[in-house]
């Protein structure tokens, strides 16, 4: 029976932020780690990671912004200059390219039935790319691009987005917030960075109704959240049908995280994603593929992603 695959690449471990920044290649080291030492790993099928092209790109980033994306790496440059993710040359770009083909890649797995689900442990995090900018950590929105790579390659209709980071997730709602073809779903902390995500954001003409935002204060935690996805996605899936589900799998919701208020615990992790992967067997045929967005405490985030991945299993 087809098993649930497991994708990363030494190549996101390249992208150096510099000291003190709390997105580091740590990050993906300490899950991959934990996982390892849980036994996940050897339950899962090992994907193979590439870098995503250019034409592939260009389903979600306009040329201008793929342009000075190489022109900044090409200067040096430490800081994107459309907002505030750093950078350190090649390695930079070849990580961010491997993190959004790596997610193609688990998609075709998924859509062709080699493996049942998968889980992307990739950095940098990619839900706060727009069309037109990098920012937040962010230089390619790798869950918009895999969106767009199941539906151009693999013939799909319907794909919902879900993201449970504690930031919400701007660069998706913006490359959607005009289709009905992706329903996106966010729940997130409010006030926080990047400010985005008010209630009444909804989508707009043939999207209105298609981007579901659930704000809420600092503090708030599984009565919140899993009351959401409970309330607001299962019904919204019922009336969307997805054909794919798609998860931006941010675990800066968890208690005690440096960058987000959230009280989320690994337990809560592993009952969203049962709630996300039962919306995808009853309308997707189970196909569903998540990927690693942000979550800054070490310990906490290589826990919450084994929870994750041991209820994708």
């Amino acid at each position: 029976m087809p098993m649930t695959g497991l994708v990363s690449d030494p190549a996101v471990l390249l992208h150096d932020t510099g000291p003190g920044h709390p997105e580091t290649p740590a990050r993906v080291k300490a899950v991959l780690d934990r996982l390892q030492g849980d036994g996940l790993l050897e339950r899962c099928a090992g994907l193979v990671s590439r870098p995503i092209t250019d034409a592939e790109l260009r389903r979600i980033h306009t040329p201008d912004y793929l342009r000075i994306v190489a022109e900044d790496i090409a200067a040096g440059l430490v800081v994107l200059s459309t907002g505030d993710t750093a950078i350190n040359g090649q390695p930079s770009l070849d990580a961010a390219r491997h993190a959004a083909g790596g997610l193609l890649g688990a998609v075709d797995a998924v859509c062709t039935g080699r493996v049942a689900n998968a889980f992307a442990v990739v950095r940098p995090p990619g839900h706060h790319a727009t069309p037109a900018k990098g920012m937040g950590f962010c230089l390619f929105n790798t869950v918009a691009l895999a969106a767009r790579h199941a539906q151009g390659v693999h013939g799909l209709e319907r794909v919902l987005i879900v993201d449970w980071d504690v930031h919400h997730g701007n660069g998706t709602q913006d490359a959607f917030y005009e289709d009905a073809s992706v329903l996106f779903f966010d729940t997130h902390q409010s006030p926080l960075y990047p400010g985005s995500g008010h209630a009444n954001e909804t989508g707009r003409d043939a999207g209105e109704g298609f981007t579901i935002n659930c704000p809420f204060p600092a503090g708030a935690g599984r009565k919140e959240i899993v009351g959401a996805f409970r309330e607001r996605l299962v019904p919204a899936a019922e009336r969307f049908r997805p054909q794919l589900v798609l998860v931006s799998a941010g675990f800066d919701s968890r208690i005690d995280d440096p960058l987000g208020q959230f009280t989320l615990t690994d337990t809560d992790f592993a009952e969203l994603t049962g709630i996300v992967r039962e919306i995808a067997e009853r309308h997707a045929g189970g196909r569903l593929v998540s990927t690693l967005e942000g979550g800054y405490a070490l310990t906490g985030l290589a826990s919450a992603a084994a929870a994750h991945l041991k209820a994708l299993l």
